[in-house]
């Protein structure tokens, strides 16, 4: 395989990589350091790729348990999610501070979550992925990626409601 055909077929989805890198882990480096990671590891088995039935899927499940190992390490006592993937630059100042602080806070409300449903929480409606390929990367069956996926939103929908309807009466 050809450096161009590997970038060809990895190139996709390498932002998604990044993206569930960063829900993991603490920080933009960090999550750069682990895509790296998972790249490197992907072209030194470049060969066993066409092997693969789905190449993405196999590296969403590469990413998760290579941030889920840095996690468990000893280097990683000060990590914590940090989410700030929505930026629109057209939008007004006073528009931009409450987008701010409502992805703030859904960071934080999700950093409270169990692992297994922030995980399925960012691959479903983050980063689009449907039950059966969330399935494969997890190895669940989708009524448990269902159910988890229920749970977690109504802790996030009840967490937000408290949270922004603090006060009010």
């Amino acid at each position: 395989m050809t450096q161009s055909e590997f970038l060809n077929i990895v190139m996709p989805f390498k932002d998604k990589v990044f993206r569930l890198a960063k829900r993991l882990l603490v920080s933009k480096e960090e999550a750069e350091d682990a895509t790296q990671e998972i790249l490197l590891k992907l072209w030194n088995n470049k060969q066993k790729i066409s092997e693969y039935k789905n190449v993405e899927a196999f590296s969403m499940t590469m990413t998760k348990n290579f941030c889920l190992d840095k996690l468990k390490s000893k280097h990683a006592q000060n990590l914590k999610i940090v989410h700030s993937n929505y930026q629109d630059k057209n939008v007004s100042l006073q528009k931009q501070v409450e987008l701010n602080d409502s992805v703030g806070w859904v960071s934080k409300i999700m950093e409270e979550l169990p692992e297994q449903q922030k995980i399925i929480l960012q691959l479903r409606d983050i980063e689009q992925y449907d039950f059966e390929e969330i399935g494969k990367m997890l190895d669940m069956n989708q009524t448990a990626i269902r159910v988890s996926l229920s749970r977690a939103r109504k802790s996030l929908r009840e967490k937000l409601t408290k949270t922004h309807s603090y006060g009010v009466k």
